[in-house]
């Protein structure tokens, strides 16, 4: 559900940038359609906790989270695996961007690396599964009305290193 409350210090310096005013139509496909650019920026950040609760009860396959906020995918997933000597692949182009973040990326220039330790792009919640329980895992949040997208896996490798590209 967007920006997750967070880069909202660039987001104010991007809107000032482009001319527009929060009351302009957004300038991007919005997640209700004719909204406008306050409206769409500001969505509700999505709370995973009623969703997240009842699989941990229902698995104990379900080994890390990380809430990707503020420091984005590569400063949030380290934190799951911290001193194991672990670390992640992210496949960039398993996840659908949300459009707002593709215009804040063109409106201020920002590269694929900012994106991705400043905004969520589109992942607002990124949980660790034992390998034979993903299918699972993401049945029983899909059917809690949760949107799974199956982004990547462990590696013995430290840090975060990605494949692909964001479609932004």
């Amino acid at each position: 559900s967007g920006p997750h409350s967070n880069g909202y210090s660039l987001i104010r310096a991007l809107v000032e940038k482009s001319g527009l005013s929060y009351g302009d139509a957004a300038p991007f496909e919005s997640e209700k359609g004719g909204e406008s650019l306050g409206e769409a920026l500001l969505t509700p950040t999505r709370i995973y906790v009623k969703p997240l609760l009842a699989a941990l009860k229902q698995t104990d396959a379900i080994k890390g989270l990380a809430h990707i906020t503020g420091g984005g995918f590569t400063e949030n997933l380290p934190r799951i695996v911290a001193d194991s000597g672990l670390g992640f692949i992210i496949d960039l182009d398993a996840i659908s961007v949300p459009p707002v973040f593709g215009w804040l990326a063109r409106e201020g220039n920002i590269a694929q690396n900012e994106m991705l330790k400043t905004f969520n792009c589109g992942i607002g919640m990124c949980l660790v599964v034992e390998k034979g329980a993903v299918s699972n895992v993401s049945a029983l949040l899909s059917n809690a009305g949760e949107t799974v997208s199956v982004i990547g896996e462990i590696t013995a490798t430290p840090g975060v290193q990605y494949t692909g590209g964001l479609a932004l």
